[in-house]
């Protein structure tokens, strides 16, 4: 299982980061990626500790652990600016939080988060072709979510994502033990959305791979 969005203490999550890696670890993860929460108010404090303890983790544990941050309910005018200075902390995975069915998101947030040049666009919702287009040409992933009320727009992202040409990759947005699954439950997510079998292994194993090794250079 490759999860490249997950939540710890540093944000909303209900477990350190230590904890969330082993329970990760003992449900069998390869990679695992913590994306805590952030938006100009705390962006400066969570970047240099999810840093430290993911390479940390990542040197003392038996899965890949990415440092990453996810830019969450911000005016769509500040995607850029936020992006570009997470890069220039040394952070290789950015979360773009899209626009959900179970969130009063910023109309605007998915095309402005692509643009900026997130990796993922978590949760996009009733995203447009149009929006899913600009996805594939930018090379920005849509999410299809394993996580109670963002997963409502499962169908759509997947049926939208697949007409513009655009990747998909599942992820938990895991905030507590509980939410953590396992590869097989994140192939009965895939299905659940509409995805044939080819697709399924391209959600759940090339397509992360892939990011992963833009990412790290790992796979």
């Amino acid at each position: 299982m490759i999860d490249l969005h997950t939540h710890s203490m540093l944000s909303d999550g209900l477990l350190i980061p230590s904890e969330l890696v082993r329970r990760a670890e003992v449900q069998g993860y390869k990679v695992l990626g913590i994306t805590d929460h952030v938006d100009r108010s705390n962006i400066d404090f969570v970047i240099p500790r999810i840093k430290t303890v993911c390479e940390d983790l990542s040197r003392k544990s038996n899965i890949k652990v990415i440092a990453g941050i996810e830019l969450t309910h911000i005016p769509p005018q500040d995607f850029l600016e936020l992006v570009q200075y997470a890069r220039t902390q040394g952070i290789a995975l950015i979360v773009g939080h899209g626009e959900t069915l179970a969130e009063p998101v910023i109309k605007g947030t998915n095309k402005a988060a692509i643009e900026a040049g997130v990796d993922i666009l978590a949760h996009p919702g009733l995203i447009t072709l149009e929006d899913a287009k600009l996805a594939a040409e930018k090379e920005v992933f849509l999410e299809i979510s394993a996580r109670k009320g963002h997963c409502l727009g499962n169908g759509n992202v997947a049926k939208i994502a697949l007409q513009a040409g655009a990747k998909l990759i599942l992820n938990t947005d895991t905030h507590a033990p509980e939410d953590l699954i396992t590869i097989n439950m994140a192939s009965s997510i895939a299905q659940g959305a509409g995805l044939e079998a080819d697709n399924i292994d391209e959600v759940l194993l090339k397509n992360p791979q892939g990011l992963v090794s833009r990412l790290t250079g790992v796979f």
